[in-house]
């Protein structure tokens, strides 16, 4: 019974360190992206704006 216990939270911390690897790795890529993102809703609400014509309303 000690072993299967020992054995669960081994298996938890290896997947913790794992996870926590990956979103460390990951992060400033995801940063990038919503910069991106960020930048180009920002070119096409501008550009949407010029597209407009309120004179033939």
């Amino acid at each position: 019974m000690f072993w299967k216990i020992l054995g669960v939270i081994v298996l938890v911390w290896l997947a913790f360190a794992v996870l926590g690897a990956v979103i460390k790795g990951l992060f400033w890529v995801a940063v990038a992206g919503a910069i991106v993102f960020g930048i180009y809703w920002l070119f096409k609400a501008i550009t949407a704006d010029s597209d407009r014509d309120l004179t033939k309303l």
